[in-house]
C-alpha cells in the first residue's frame, strides 16, 4: 500500500503492536531480481516492512536529470505490490534521514554495498536499541548495468 507519511504512522500506530518494524529506502527505478531478492530478505528480518522510495525530484539530484526512468508513481505501484513489501512511503528529500527519525524502525537495512557508517539514520536507530544491518546481494545487477545493455544493443554504445 502507498501512503503519505502522516496515514502511515497512523496506520503503523496501529499494526505495529508487538510487531517488528523493518524499514529500507531507494530509488527503485527498474524493478529487477535483486531488488525482489533483497527486499524478500529485508522483510523476513521483521513482521512489517516499509519502503521508502525516492520522488523523481530526489532521483535526479542524486542520479542525475535522465533518471529516473519511471516515473513516481508507476516505481511505487511496481514496489507496493510486491509480495515482501507492506507499506511504500515517498519522500523528497535526498535522504530518508526524516522518515526514520518519524517511522522509529526496529531494523534499518541497506544493500550490502552500504558501509555501515554510512548508512543514513545508523545512529539514530542504534540510540534506541534498533538494528542497522546490510543485505549481501545475490544477483550482478542494477537499473545502471539494465541501462547500459539496453543502450549496447540498440546503439551501439
Amino acid at each position: 500500500m502507498i501512503l503519505p507519511l502522516e496515514e502511515l504512522l497512523k496506520v503503523l500506530e496501529r499494526e505495529r503492536k508487538g510487531k517488528k518494524v523493518v524499514f529500507t529506502n531507494g530509488c527503485f527505478d527498474i524493478i529487477h531480481a535483486g531488488h525482489v531478492d533483497y527486499l524478500e530478505k529485508a522483510k523476513k528480518l521483521g513482521d512489517i516492512l516499509v519502503v521508502g522510495m525516492n520522488s523523481d525530484s530526489s532521483v535526479r539530484r542524486i542520479k542525475g536529470e535522465r533518471r529516473p526512468i519511471i516515473p513516481q508513481e508507476m516505481r511505487a505501484k511496481v514496489l507496493s505490490s510486491l509480495k515482501p513489501v507492506d507499506y511504500v512511503v515517498i519522500f523528497e528529500e535526498d535522504t530518508p534521514e526524516k522518515l526514520i527519525k518519524a517511522i522509529k524502525p526496529d531494523v534499518l537495512v541497506k544493500g550490502g554495498d552500504w558501509p555501515l557508517d554510512k548508512i543514513v539514520g545508523r545512529e539514530f536507530v542504534e540510540s534506541y536499541g534498533g538494528k542497522v544491518l546490510t543485505i549481501p546481494f545475490e544477483y550482478d545487477i542494477s537499473t545502471s548495468k539494465i541501462v547500459q545493455k539496453v543502450l549496447e544493443l540498440y546503439c551501439g554504445k
